[in-house]
């Protein structure tokens, strides 16, 4: 008696191995140059023919992108965040105080929210670079927390006030494109940073830690330079929503800047990063679709993204590219 399975094939175009492909036609080069180009020819139409509201929220969806493809950098290293919080609000109070107080034009003081703001994050987060897996995320956790207590406790920085008439940006074209180039450049960056020798330590310290150490390798001091990295495209998203909005205060360590960039992760596909910013792109202009219908929005968009993680756990963007870069058959196999 002979019975099916199910084969999955590579198409012609592709070689065993990952991200190799073999191009004997301009159809080929299509065929490979289109998913890449397709997001970026769309990412700088949007802003053109949005109208101002849904400009707002491309913004907003930039924003959680970039805090989702940091949190997948992160994760990359063996480090899992429940804090890129932490990030935002740093960045942002930087950001705040540097215009406000300081008086820096608003293209100077989003450089230095950028890199102050991850080198701070970095150092503290340093101390708890030994600790893994749970131990390590319940620190990233209460940190942003903690740091909104301090400042609503202290008064400082405005206290619940917060700090207003921050310099805002010349006009919406101004911040949608700086924010759409800034998430094209991350997304292109991250990829390449992990296929370096660079990234490919870094991976190593994922997979084992101590055969890294056996080598001579401080995987502390290269977790710390994650930790930076990732900081610093977390600040610069702090940063840059201060300028938006005008204002920085306690809601900017808000654990939304934690979750959704997890759950965006988490839906489009860890690993790849680009399944990190497909996923900011459903979850965030859906929870915007649904903001008309009330109090069932949260009970419709909690129903999508459990329906997501349970139909396709591997993610979207995994599930996307095998089937276009694979097809399927049904063949006979005895018994």
């Amino acid at each position: 008696m002979k019975q099916r399975r199910k084969e999955r094939i590579d198409r012609g175009i592709k070689a065993r191995s990952d991200d190799v492909f073999s191009l004997n036609s301009f159809r080929e080069m299509l065929y490979v140059a289109v998913p890449p180009l397709a997001p970026v020819l769309i990412l700088l139409i949007l802003p053109l023919e949005l109208p101002s509201y849904w400009q707002k929220v491309l913004v907003s969806t930039c924003v959680f992108a970039l805090l989702a493809m940091s949190w997948d950098f992160l994760v990359g290293v063996g480090m899992v965040s429940l804090g890129q919080a932490l990030f935002f609000g740093v960045g942002a109070y930087i950001a705040g105080i540097s215009n406000k107080i300081l008086g820096l034009p608003i293209w100077i003081d989003i450089p230095i929210a950028t890199v102050l703001g991850g080198a701070i994050c970095a150092v503290l987060l340093t101390p708890v670079l030994r600790l893994r897996g749970v131990y390590f995320s319940m620190v990233t956790l209460v940190l942003p927390l903690m740091l909104e207590r301090i400042v609503e406790a202290s008064g400082a920085f405005g206290g619940t006030e917060g700090i207003s008439g921050i310099t805002p940006f010349p006009n919406s074209y101004t911040e949608s494109y700086l924010i759409v180039f800034a998430t094209l450049f991350a997304l292109f960056a991250f990829r390449r940073l992990v296929t370096t020798d660079y990234g490919l330590v870094l991976k190593a310290i994922k997979d084992n830690d101590r055969a890294v150490m056996s080598v001579g390798i401080n995987i502390y001091w290269m977790k710390a330079q994650a930790l930076f990295i990732s900081g610093c495209v977390g600040a610069f998203c702090g940063a840059f929503i201060t300028h938006v909005y005008g204002f920085v205060g306690m809601p900017s360590f808000a654990l939304d800047y934690s979750i959704l960039p997890l759950s965006s992760a988490v839906v489009g596909g860890m690993g790849t990063f680009a399944g990190s910013f497909l996923g900011a792109f459903i979850l965030v202009p859906l929870s915007e679709a649904l903001r008309g219908i009330g109090g069932l929005r949260i009970v419709l968009y909690s129903f999508f993204l459990v329906f997501f993680i349970v139909a396709l756990p591997e993610g979207i963007f995994h599930y996307i590219q095998r089937k276009y870069q694979q097809f399927e058959r049904w063949v006979e196999v005895d018994k």
